[in-house]
């Protein structure tokens, strides 16, 4: 593990562990969280993504390519021939061309427009930025329209082709969408994020708020994760059997107006924000609804496999998209989280988010003007600060300040989502205790009645 908390090496994970846990009990806490939050539960990263839409879209990447909305890759440079010595008194032999035999079967020219396979050992292009590819391509389909273009039938079909590997990423567990049950409580590649939330809620004091979860990724694992500890979540939208976007639902808080003393600790619920839409957010006439994932999972499934084109549900912001709810949905969710990194006395903890939304990124950097924010960032790349110029440039930025306020975990695997969470302080509530009371109750459930049945 490595941790600077401004230009100074924090000594081992028990500091960290301390100036975690101070943080915790701030006035306002939050964790914004990225695709790698969701890797251990079946979530894909942006390369691996990227990797998935190249394979099973091929002609679309090509079309890409083509267009130029991504870089092509290069082929390796060719090895310059070594000549051959040549006699001191014999000139030297300009190389000549070989004529070809009769009847040898030539290479059939590339297509125009299209590029090679990549040659093993070929430089490789950076992964592109998808939501800021979506949002160019997205205007190029709007000036194709009204053009008439010909490219215009092309172009829909890349978009949908990265929509569905959008999908597949972000699908996880297929069986988790099958049942109105979710995801039992059980399940280990959940933990993290049940942890997670526990650790959360169970540092909060009365008259404090409670917690703040702002996520990029579209799957459902914090809303699985909560429900499998019956934990509240609200995340702005309202009803029972129609659940349309209410922003005001954020200024609502649950408690137990029962409890006394030390049982007045912890929060009951968490805010969640999902800043760049969900999987089972559903446009209907203007207005933004909340599909049960059992009622969505069919119509997201014939996308992903390409048996339809068309996806009613939101899953990630085009720039048509934004400009449609900038003041609605997305636009109130950027709100909040403007919002929250405005009030005095509050903590950021950042985990899985790869600096790859500028939007994001800039509201992260101006929230530092704010002289009681504190901000905690787990970053594998992050090795030292002797070489940081293989990261992003935000996290770049928010090194160079140096401030006391920024923490930066690196190391690899010890800066992972799952070493995030254990670095947190321990809840009141245990993992393994809240199980066992589950696993006796169901027990209890299930067992026969001996006072019922028939009489003799």
């Amino acid at each position: 593990m490595i941790a600077y908390r401004g230009n100074v090496l924090l000594s081992d994970e028990i500091e960290l562990t301390a100036h975690l846990a101070t943080l915790l009990r701030m006035e306002n806490i939050g964790v914004l969280l990225g695709a790698g939050a969701s890797v251990g539960c079946g979530g894909k990263t942006m390369a691996q993504l990227w990797e998935d839409f190249k394979a099973s879209s091929p002609s679309e990447y090509q079309w890409l390519c083509r267009n130029k909305f991504v870089d092509a890759p290069m082929p390796p440079a060719a090895p310059m021939p070594t000549p051959m010595p040549q006699a001191a008194s014999m000139p030297p032999v300009a190389p000549q061309a070989i004529p070809t035999p009769p009847g040898t079967p030539q290479a059939a020219p590339m297509p125009s427009g299209l590029t090679a396979p990549t040659p093993p050992g070929a430089p490789q292009p950076a992964t592109p930025n998808v939501e800021s590819l979506l949002d160019t391509l997205a205007i190029a389909l709007a000036e194709w329209e009204r053009a008439g273009s010909i490219e215009m039938v092309e172009g829909k079909k890349a978009r949908a082709a990265i929509y569905r590997a959008l999908v597949r990423a972000s699908f996880l567990d297929e069986s988790w969408w099958n049942t109105p049950e979710g995801v039992a409580h059980s399940e280990d590649r959940l933990s993290a994020h049940r942890l997670l939330l526990q650790r959360l809620t169970s540092a909060r004091q009365p008259g404090q708020s409670s917690p703040w979860l702002f996520t990029t990724n579209y799957d459902l694992a914090i809303e699985w994760a909560a429900d499998s500890i019956d934990m509240n979540v609200i995340n702005g939208f309202l009803g029972l059997h129609s659940r349309h976007f209410t922003p005001q639902s954020f200024d609502l808080g649950f408690r137990n107006v029962q409890a006394k003393g030390e049982a007045q600790f912890g929060s009951y619920n968490v805010y969640l924000a999902k800043l760049h839409g969900s999987l089972t957010w559903k446009e209907v006439s203007g207005q933004f609804y909340e599909i049960q994932a059992t009622e969505a999972q069919g119509e997201i499934r014939s996308f992903a496999k390409g048996e339809t084109d068309n996806l009613a549900f939101t899953v990630l912001p085009s720039a048509a998209k934004y400009i449609q709810t900038v003041g609605f949905v997305l636009g109130e969710l950027f709100r909040r989280y403007s919002e929250f990194l405005a009030r005095p006395q509050s903590a950021l903890l950042v985990s899985g988010y790869g600096f790859g939304d500028e939007h994001i990124n800039r509201l992260l950097l101006s929230a530092l003007l704010n002289p009681t924010f504190q901000l905690v960032v787990y970053l594998p790349e992050f090795s030292g600060l002797e070489d940081v110029s293989k990261l992003p440039a935000a996290a770049q930025k928010l090194l160079s300040l140096q401030s006391p306020r920024v923490t930066f975990v690196g190391g690899g695997g010890d800066a992972y989502f799952g070493s995030f969470v254990e670095h947190l302080p321990e809840p009141s509530i245990y993992n393994e205790d809240l199980r066992q009371l589950q696993e006796r109750l169901r027990a209890l459930d299930t067992a026969p009645n001996p006072n019922e049945g028939g009489s003799s």
